[in-house]
């Protein structure tokens, strides 16, 4: 949305914008709601189009029947055919949250926090029918800071993100537009975050805990659980520290939260219970009777 927004503040003729198809949303799941980039689009007087898909002839017809100098696609998640990717005059420009070839795919931001990388960054590739294979026309660099969530670094590269398209696209219609291939070497792929990836393995570091946590915050989040009242009840964690504890791994180490891990031991800072919002770990503690000895498993 942020990108959506730049490119018509910086006086560009948006001739449409295609997104998701409105989801159920809603307490009973029973109202279409727009995605927040058609909302936007329509805001600025935009057509906006939303095809399951962009496979069939009719919807690659409608496509070139815009008649568009150039496509810029962002987190769109819809696989662009060669007839999509060839139906402008210069070409579908890819605004991707990594270093590629590092994290080439679907989850880059989670991916560059849960494998512990210092720096991820924010590109603009033009797409050809690789995944993420396209030469990078811009790059700028971002650090990852030792408490930084997905929700936080994804916020961050959106914002440079917006900026990085805007300048290609100036560059693009003065004619100044370079791309340089990507590197052969590197090349790692950002699969989609699986539901068994989410529950907490207290056996690893708590290095690869604190990463991992941090990199599914705040969506999916990752989680456990803990037994209270004679029942086993799910907690989702939010954010963490690192600690120097020593236990068995899932034991609960003081009165603060401390979890020992396969290696130290991690500090749960904000959790969320199920049906619940996020709190701080002692607004959670004031809540949930947690005691040094207690396991989560």
């Amino acid at each position: 949305m942020p990108t959506l927004r730049a490119i018509a503040e910086a006086g560009h003729q948006v001739v449409a914008v295609y997104s998701q198809p409105p989801r159920a949303a809603g307490r009973r799941g029973l109202e279409l709601t727009p995605s927040p980039v058609q909302r936007e689009a329509e805001r600025l007087g935009i057509d906006v189009r939303t095809p399951l898909s962009l496979k069939g002839e009719a919807e690659q017809a409608a496509f070139a029947g815009l008649d568009a100098d150039v496509a810029v696609v962002v987190a769109y998640g819809l696989l662009l055919p060669k007839a999509i990717l060839e139906g402008t005059r210069l070409g579908c420009y890819n605004g991707h949250a990594s270093l590629l070839p590092r994290w080439r795919g679907a989850a880059p931001i989670q991916r560059a926090i849960m494998a512990g990388d210092a720096e991820t960054g924010m590109m603009v590739m033009r797409m050809e029918e690789g995944l993420d294979t396209g030469p990078v026309a811009r790059l700028e660099k971002v650090a990852i800071g030792p408490d930084m969530t997905a929700g936080e670094l994804h916020d961050r590269l959106m914002a440079v993100g917006a900026s990085l398209m805007v300048d290609a696209l100036a560059e693009l219609e003065a004619g100044r537009l370079e791309t340089v291939p990507q590197a052969s070497e590197g090349v790692t792929y950002a699969k989609k975050i699986d539901k068994a990836e989410t529950r907490i393995d207290w056996t690893l570091p708590a290095m690869a805990v604190d990463n991992n946590i941090r990199g599914l915050s705040p969506f999916p989040g990752a989680w456990c659980e803990f037994e209270i009242g004679g029942r086993t009840e799910r907690l989702k964690v939010l954010r963490s520290q690192r600690a120097a504890g020593q236990g068995e791994p899932g034991t609960v180490l003081d009165d603060r939260l401390e979890i020992a891990c396969g290696e130290a031991a991690v500090r749960l800072v904000e959790v969320q219970r199920a049906g619940g919002k996020p709190v701080t770990a002692d607004e959670f503690l004031r809540g949930a009777k947690i005691e040094k000895g207690m396991k989560l498993s």
